[in-house]
C-alpha cells in the first residue's frame, strides 16, 4: 500500500477517534456534574516508510497518532433548583461518594434519600461524609446544609429540636488533571493520586439548592462535529482519487502492445 493510503488511513482513524469524543460529549449536554472531554493528537514520523520509487531510498513519512484524551475540569453553569437536596460546589473540589468499585469522586450534587434514610446519589451511591455515610432519621424535617457542607436537621413532632446529621466530605487534588472518569459522573484517582482536604480558606463553597450543569459548550461541539465530518469526507474523497488515479493507469498500461 503507498504511503499516501497509509498517511490518509491515519488521518481518518484519528477523525473518527475525535467524533466518537465530540459526540460523547454532545450526548452528555445536559448530564450535570459532566465534564467534557477534548481529544490529543501528535505527528509520528516514520523511520522505516519507503518512497514510492526504489532509486529514492528510505523517506520520512508524516502520520497521525491518536495520543490521548483529556478532561476539561472548569465550572459548569449553575442552576438553582430549589431542591434541599441538591448541592453544588462553588470552585475546585469534589464530593466523595461510596461506589461497589470503591471511593469515587464527583461534582454532580443531585441527591436523594434511599429507603434506609441514606443520603445518596441518582445511581444509588452513598454520599460520604467526613465520619462515614450520612444517613437521616425517619422524623427529620427542614434539612439545611451550609456553605461549609454541615448538615443539620430538625426534628421532633413539632420540629424543633436541631440535631446535625454530618459534613460532607469535600476533596481536592493537587492534579486534578490525572483523575480518570470511571462511569456515572464519577472520577477514579488512579494510584499516585491522594485527595487531600483543602484548607478553610481554600475549600469550595457548599451552594444548597443548586445543581452544576454540564460544563459542554453545545454550539461549539456541533460545530467541531461539522469540522470532522467534512474534513473525513474530504479524505475519503482524496483517497478516492488516488485509487482512481492507479486504476486508470493500470488500464492504460495492459493497453499497451507487448
Amino acid at each position: 500500500m503507498e504511503n499516501a493510503y497509509l498517511v490518509g488511513l491515519s488521518r481518518q482513524v484519528a477523525l473518527a477517534r475525535e467524533l466518537d469524543v465530540v459526540a460523547n460529549n454532545i450526548a452528555n449536554l445536559n448530564t450535570s456534574g459532566y465534564k467534557a472531554n477534548g481529544a490529543i493528537f501528535e505527528e509520528f514520523i516514520s523511520q522505516t516508510a519507503r518512497g514510492d520509487g526504489a532509486s529514492r531510498g528510505d523517506t520520512r513519512v508524516s502520520f497521525v497518532r491518536d495520543r490521548a484524551t483529556w478532561i476539561d475540569l472548569s465550572q459548569g453553569p449553575m442552576e438553582r433548583t430549589g431542591n434541599p437536596l441538591d448541592v453544588a460546589l462553588d470552585k475546585r473540589g469534589f464530593l466523595a461518594v461510596q461506589t461497589p468499585r470503591g471511593e469515587r469522586f464527583t461534582r454532580n450534587g443531585g441527591f436523594q434519600i434511599n429507603a434506609q434514610g441514606q443520603l445518596v446519589t441518582t445511581e444509588g451511591f452513598q454520599v460520604l461524609g467526613e465520619a462515614g455515610p450520612i444517613t437521616f432519621q425517619p422524623g427529620d424535617k427542614d434539612i439545611s446544609i451550609s456553605r461549609e457542607g454541615l448538615i443539620t436537621v430538625r426534628e421532633g413532632n413539632e420540629a424543633r429540636t436541631e440535631s446535625q446529621r454530618g459534613k460532607l466530605r469535600v476533596v481536592d487534588f493537587d492534579n486534578p488533571g490525572r483523575l480518570q472518569k470511571d462511569g456515572n459522573g464519577t472520577f477514579l484517582a488512579p494510584q499516585g493520586v491522594t485527595p487531600i482536604t483543602p484548607e478553610p480558606d481554600k475549600r469550595a463553597a457548599v451552594l444548597q439548592g443548586v445543581i452544576e450543569k454540564s460544563n459542554v459548550r453545545g454550539v461549539v461541539e456541533m460545530t467541531r462535529m461539522i469540522e470532522v465530518t467534512r474534513t473525513y469526507t474530504q479524505v475519503a474523497t482524496i483517497l478516492q482519487q488516488q485509487a482512481d488515479m492507479r486504476r486508470s493507469a493500470i488500464e492504460k498500461l495492459a493497453e499497451v502492445p507487448a
